[in-house]
């Protein structure tokens, strides 16, 4: 949370701050992860290294982007980025979400990654080496973090796994946001 994710594309960079994530855990404990269940072909990448990207593709229209992170005596775990605050390269992540130019443009996952060209091909990518995909330490900030239950799932609801910068524009609307 606060760190810049980075996007190289022919048309040039496409950079934004991340400003809400959810995270996900492997086993019982969190039946709502995609590793709850053990590892398979297409969640293999939430069982790897941590840094590395998880990207799976949902409703049939969307890519999802997560970042491997877990403890060492974890099997699997993954943070789900859920928004980000446009830096730089805005003309481009307007023209991959076909027009929107509003607080629209990557305010959720499945907006988030049409805006930086997001793509199957960059799962268990390594985010930590300056590739065409990366994640890097942003100057200090003041925002305030605060949490809430995930959003878009039917299980484990209640648990508070979802972190974002309030106040910031670019955070998902939802109804549980604390105020």
């Amino acid at each position: 949370l606060g760190k810049v994710i980075v996007r190289k594309t022919k048309q040039g960079n496409i950079v934004g701050r991340i400003v809400e994530v959810e995270a996900y855990k492997f086993g019982e404990h969190d039946k709502a992860s995609h590793a709850s269940k053990g590892c398979t072909s297409s969640n293999q990448a939430m069982f790897g290294e941590n840094g590395f990207a998880y990207v799976y593709f949902t409703y049939g229209m969307y890519f999802m982007l997560n970042v491997v992170a877990k403890k060492k005596t974890d099997h699997a775990g993954a943070v789900l980025i859920r928004g980000v605050e446009p830096i730089d390269g805005i003309k481009h992540m307007i023209r991959n979400r076909k027009g929107k130019d509003d607080i629209n443009l990557t305010n959720g996952p499945g907006k988030l990654s049409q805006a930086l060209q997001i793509n199957k091909k960059l799962n268990n990518y390594d985010l930590t080496k300056k590739g065409k995909l990366f994640i890097v330490d942003s100057e200090k900030r003041t925002e305030k973090v605060l949490s809430s239950g995930r959003i878009g799932i039917s299980m484990d609801v209640e648990k508070e796994w979802r972190f974002y910068l309030d106040g910031n524009t670019y955070v998902s609307k939802y109804k549980f946001n604390k105020k």
